[in-house]
């Protein structure tokens, strides 16, 4: 017996190996997609950073429509220069504020998004605001891209603020 319980131990070693390896494997692959989405979810939503758009506003300010999809108190404490109050958008009422501010612009207005309540990968609010402006026909929506929040990502930087109750 004891020829065949080593044989039975090894072949219950090179079975775990085999396991380890495939899990690894399968976590990596795992990892890889997640990561893609990602990547393509950043592509989709046509992101700006804050540097790049700090940098258009100051050139261009009437070309550019800025709308905060976030909670009204973050727009009440500081904003975007110009930016326009547009709910949140996940909420019901929060995309009937912004149908009710984009209604009127032409379809080729070049449109900004941002909230900033929460890290980017959790918002709530930016991709439903873009689905929807999409679906309405606007072509050129762009998401600020906060990766941790408004505050972290655009005000300790030293990018221009105003305070103030929704326009």
């Amino acid at each position: 017996m004891r020829g065949a319980s080593r044989k039975w131990a090894a072949i219950s070693q090179a079975a775990q190996r085999r396991y380890s390896e495939g899990m690894r494997r399968v976590v990596c692959i795992a990892l890889m997609v997640l990561a893609g989405a990602w990547a393509a979810d950043v592509v989709a939503l046509n992101v700006v950073r804050p540097k790049e758009l700090a940098g258009q506003l100051a050139g261009h300010r009437a070309a550019l429509v800025v709308l905060q999809v976030g909670p009204n108190v973050l727009y009440r404490s500081k904003h975007i220069p110009g930016a326009i109050y547009a709910g949140p958008a996940n909420r019901r009422e929060g995309l009937d504020l912004l149908l009710s501010a984009v209604v009127k612009l032409p379809r080729d207005s070049q449109l900004v998004l941002y909230c900033g309540c929460c890290p980017w990968d959790h918002c709530p609010n930016i991709r439903p605001a873009v689905e929807m402006l999409r679906q309405m026909g606007f072509v050129h929506v762009r998401a600020l891209y906060v990766p941790e929040n408004f505050k972290a990502d655009w005000i300790d930087h030293g990018y221009p603020v105003e305070e103030g109750a929704a326009k």
